[in-house]
């Protein structure tokens, strides 16, 4: 045998390697796009690894490769999805040269974009639902979304406020008026209780944004109409 032919035996290129050995690091983002999907669906309590694993076509040792618990994995999704968004949002925020309503509407629109309309949203529902059961795993979704989520929206406001633009107000109270129509968006698209949405999600924010503007404005300014609003009606 030729000397090149065992160099070639012995270190074959990479895209002939086996499809096994080529997937693997493609393996945890499987396994948590299975996992959001089960914890949305069936909840955290009653979804199981065996669950996880079938659904991603692998078996459950290859899931114990990546993740030695049902806790691993829900804080792989929050670390995969929201905290990610999380991290492109101050990143873009730091950044912004624009006026402070301008980067508020960037960063409600922004959490629809990449959280409120996908399948992330189910797990505002999921901790609503869950919390009591699981202190642990609602803790770490507080401290990694919900503060820096907070945080986000504060700086915004404050920009606002010290700039003259927004009047000055509680801060802190503020926020969470924000927020709180957000998390119910998020879990009436993930839950029926609500019955029929009679308005898009993007009619919904937009009127958020606009009620929130005028507020913050005080009654002494018309805000000017917000840039890119969004007009259609379709979900």
């Amino acid at each position: 045998m030729r000397p090149d032919a065992t160099r070639s035996e012995s270190n074959p290129p990479a895209d002939s390697l086996p499809p096994r050995r080529r997937r693997k690091d493609a393996r945890p983002s499987e396994l948590t796009a299975a996992a959001l999907a089960l914890f949305v669906d069936k909840g955290f309590a009653a979804t199981r690894l065996d669950d996880v694993a079938a659904r991603a076509g692998v078996s459950k040792g290859t899931l114990y490769l990546y993740f030695d618990s049902k806790e691993a994995l829900f804080k792989a999704v929050i670390e995969e999805g929201m905290v990610a968004a999380l991290t492109a949002a101050e990143q873009r925020s730091s950044d912004f040269q624009g006026s402070a309503a301008d980067l508020l509407q960037q960063l409600l629109f922004g959490w629809w974009e990449q959280i409120g309309k996908t399948p992330m949203a189910g797990v505002s529902k999921l901790i609503a639902c869950e919390s009591k059961n699981f202190p642990e795993v609602a803790q770490y979704y507080h401290e990694r979304v919900i503060n820096r989520g907070r945080a986000l929206l504060r700086a915004a406001l404050q920009r606002g406020v010290a700039s003259g633009e927004f009047r000055a107000l509680d801060l802190d109270s503020a926020v969470e008026v924000i927020m709180a129509p957000l998390l119910l968006l998020a879990i009436s698209r993930s839950s029926r209780c609500f019955g029929e949405q009679q308005t898009s999600p993007e009619a919904y924010l937009q009127t958020h944004f606009e009620l929130l503007l005028r507020g913050l404005c005080g009654t002494e300014c018309v805000p000017a109409a917000p840039r890119g609003a969004v007009t259609g009606s379709g979900a």
